[in-house]
């Protein structure tokens, strides 16, 4: 594996190009009060985003980075690196069971731009193409396929298809043996990544459907019937039915079971962990959509994050008497008792998914759980016998687990360095490696990875993954990462694109930053609203020790954070900027004070506060990255990105960020570049083509490089 043979003295990074002025940003206070406390916001009139005048300004920053990229000599040929890496092998993902043994999925071929829908007929039979996203009959563009979901009989495919990274997907009805698509096109169905629910019979389903003039918000689910346009639909729960009132960010959808005469509705709160269930009869809701007799059965107070449909019972995940959570069966009829299945252990339980149990009115779950980092799964029989330790062929993640019937499961695995494999597990058996995920060429010998615990600013220890060539423990040019929000874990994964830094002789790092699930619910709270500093406190924490410890030097290290992940490196790089030399803010949070008013404002309010509760304007006022930019204060180089068409984070909030940090540094000696990065065919990174994800990575690391001071990647005076 290469290495770095020589780094520039930093004095020389400062080239010409650093040192172009901005585009001009005009400044336009707007002053607000929140609770006593007068808030000056310079930048208010970029939440405009269609006028002209943002538009000329965002393209004149476009240009100014694109232009500054092409400077960078080492970029072309590390963006040729990256796409033969990825070229490298086939990639498959997102399996759904279709029928008695067939399997639907996502698979890229090299050289493509898009993944393909495939179907499979069992995990070791033949293959063929179903759908083109970039050549879809009669809906001329390039697409993305958002979510599908085949009917029991396998014989049809419910999805969505969107443009542009926008995630706004029109919902299309697939028949898998001629390949055409059916009448529908029912719009406004982009909230549907859990699926659809096909009656048993595939004569209809239930869908997710949001006004036109909302994005993620006053949703409901309309029964639609298979074959008929926007007319064949009607609304059965959610926004809008009699009888019933519902939050704005309220997000329902509808479970089945062929096992069971109910129907399930799910009703996220926003992006709250705990969500509340309602039941009907199945009858009575085909009958009279959403008149029927719906109950709830289940309410935040119970702490449920997830449940299943097995006959006359709820399977429940919840967290109510343990934060790492135990599986609870529920009755649903007037008959049973509420029965413990899996109790609470030192594993977090963290998802499960249901098969066929041996007899009538029974199920086999299958629940994964999280050790130290790396996946367990348990076999849990609703029949209420002894659960059962799965054995799995590594220590890793599972990305996916669907039952085949016959007690066998399919899982998808991967580890930091263990490339994506494909295995089916039963029982006592042995994992089979089946070749649904073909074997990954690389050679991934020269690296390895380790976990070790980090004291943050409390004492409290804080895990960090590390990922490096094997060698000599020397302080390498590093990227670390951390998120830290809605409970989401980051656990060991493979991308064959790391491969690429790695060959610089460089590592990778992943803070497990409380706000994220690594560590139950309580790591989750440890970090929720009130206590959103301790987030960046955990970051800052796992930077200083990267160079503490000679992994790295404030001179090598570069810090990122995407999405929610943006408030975790601005508030680093706002509080502790000397930690590092480059950063990314990738489709960032920035505004805290701004972004419940988004049209993805209302869900984040259960995740991130509300301005109108004065102890959470304290909290997010005092991490907001935006308003604690600090004039004259000595930042590292920073690459903001953006999608010109993100629906999670609007590209004002990264553009506000951007604009306030060149402010803040330009006129300072020796002041490092803030460059802003737009994508104008990318949204927030869902459905963005390849070609589009590489190049930004190219981009973004090129621009490590360069601050690292890395060779090959300054430009010529």
């Amino acid at each position: 594996m290469k290495t770095l043979l020589s780094l520039l003295p930093l004095g020389l990074l400062l080239t010409a190009q650093a040192q172009t002025p901005y585009p001009a940003t005009p400044v336009k206070p707007v002053i607000d009060t929140y609770h006593g406390v007068s808030v000056s916001d310079p930048y208010r009139w970029m939440e405009g985003m269609k006028s002209a005048e943002f538009q000329q300004w965002l393209k004149a920053q476009a240009e100014h980075t694109a232009a500054g990229l092409k400077t960078l000599p080492g970029r072309d040929k590390l963006r040729a690196r990256l796409g033969e890496l990825l070229d490298a092998g086939v990639s498959t993902g997102g399996y759904a069971t279709a029928g008695e043994k067939a399997i639907v999925y996502l698979k890229r071929e090299p050289g493509q731009n898009q993944r393909r829908l495939w179907i499979r007929e069992g995990v070791d039979g033949a293959e063929r193409q179903l759908l083109d996203p970039l050549a879809v009959p009669g809906k001329p563009g390039k697409h993305s396929i958002d979510w599908y979901t085949p009917s029991p009989d396998g014989k049809k495919i419910a999805l969505g298809l969107s443009e542009g990274g926008s995630e706004d997907s029109t919902l299309v009805v697939l028949d898998v043996a001629s390949g055409q698509l059916g009448p529908e096109r029912l719009q406004h169905a982009g909230l549907n990544e859990p699926g659809v629910a096909w009656l048993k019979d595939g004569s209809g389903f239930f869908y997710n459907r949001h006004p036109a003039d909302e994005r993620y918000n006053k949703s409901a689910v309309y029964l639609h019937q298979a074959g008929k346009d926007r007319r064949g639909s009607r609304r059965v729960f959610g926004w809008g039915m009699p009888g019933r009132k519902f939050d704005i960010a309220d997000l329902p959808y509808i479970k089945l079971s062929k096992d069971s005469k109910w129907v399930l509705a799910e009703l996220l709160h926003g992006d709250a962990r705990d969500r509340s269930y309602f039941v009907a009869p199945l009858a009575d809701v085909l009958k009279r959509g959403d008149r029927a007799a719906w109950r709830r059965v289940v309410g935040p107070q119970d702490r449920v994050s997830q449940a299943l449909l097995v006959d006359d019972r709820l399977i429940t995940l919840t967290q109510k008497d343990h934060p790492h959570r135990a599986v609870v069966a529920r009755p649903l009829g007037a008959k049973g008792k509420v029965e413990t299945l899996l109790e609470p252990s030192e594993q977090i339980l963290m998802e499960m998914t249901k098969g066929p149990g041996m007899e009538e009115g029974e199920a086999d779950v299958l629940v994964r759980s999280l050790d130290a980092g790396v996946s367990r799964l348990t076999l849990v029989h609703t029949c209420g016998c002894t659960p059962q330790r799965l054995q799995l062929p590594f220590d890793g993640t599972v990305r996916e687990m669907e039952a085949l019937g016959a007690g066998e499961w399919l899982l998808r695995m991967e580890g930091w360095t263990q490339p994506a494999q494909t295995w089916v597990v039963k029982g006592d058996a042995a994992p089979r490696a089946v070749a649904l995920q073909p074997a990954s060429k690389l050679d991934v010998s020269g690296i390895s990875s380790e976990r070790v615990m980090v004291k943050s600013h409390d004492g409290v220890e804080v895990p960090l993954s590390i990922v490096s060539p094997k060698g000599a423990n020397v302080a390498r040019p590093t990227i670390l990462t951390g998120y830290g929000a809605y409970g989401i874990t980051q656990e060991p994964g493979f991308r064959p694109s790391r491969l690429a830094w790695l060959e610089q002789g460089g590592r990778f790092a992943v803070c497990h930053v409380r706000g994220g699930g690594e560590l139950g619910e309580a790591w989750h709270q440890g970090a929720h609203i009130v206590n959103k500093q301790n987030t960046v406190s955990d970051m800052m924490a796992c930077a200083k020790y990267l160079s503490d410890k000679g992994y790295s030097s404030p001179q090598l290290l570069a810090g990122t954070g995407g999405s929610a992940g943006g408030i975790t490196i601005g508030g680093a790089i706002n509080q502790a900027p000397q930690l590092f030399a480059a950063a990314q803010i990738a489709v960032g949070v920035s505004d805290m004070l701004r972004m419940e008013l988004t049209p993805n404002g209302p869900p984040n309010i259960a995740e991130f506060g509300t301005v109108k509760n004065p102890a959470h304007f304290k909290a997010m006022y005092a991490v907001s990255p935006y308003h604690n930019v600090k004039d004259g204060q000595a930042y590292p180089a920073v690459i903001v990105t953006t999608g010109a068409n993100d629906p999670r984070v609007d590209a004002w909030m990264p553009a506000k960020q951007a604009a306030r940090l060149q402010a803040a540094t330009s006129g300072r000696p020796g002041a490092k570049p803030v460059w802003l990065r737009v994508d104008y065919e990318a949204g927030h990174g869902m459905g963005s083509s390849v070609a589009s994800q590489l190049d930004e990575q190219a981009d973004v690391w090129s621009f490590f490089l360069w601050q690292m001071g890395v060779p090959a990647y300054q430009p010529a005076k």
